[in-house]
């Protein structure tokens, strides 16, 4: 069982951009919002721009991005 680490908003977005094809759509206090298109339409998540993550904050994000805890460890 892989095990998500503490990670900044800031280095969660920089992740979700580089590795995995989002970009920042716009900012609204301290959340993000990204965006992805694809053959199926838009992907969409939120990230709270904190200097730490909450765990099911981290799994929520990555939720909504339709990307694998396991994929997204790897960059971590």
């Amino acid at each position: 069982m892989s095990v998500l680490k503490k990670i900044s908003g800031k280095d969660c977005i920089k992740i979700l951009c580089n590795k995995f094809g989002f970009a920042i759509k716009r900012q609204k206090g301290s959340h993000i919002v990204l965006v992805k298109e694809t053959n199926n339409g838009k992907i969409v998540t939120v990230v709270p721009n904190h200097k730490e993550l909450k765990t099911g904050t981290l799994k929520g994000v990555l939720e909504l991005a339709k990307v694998d805890e396991e994929d997204f460890i790897k960059f971590q």
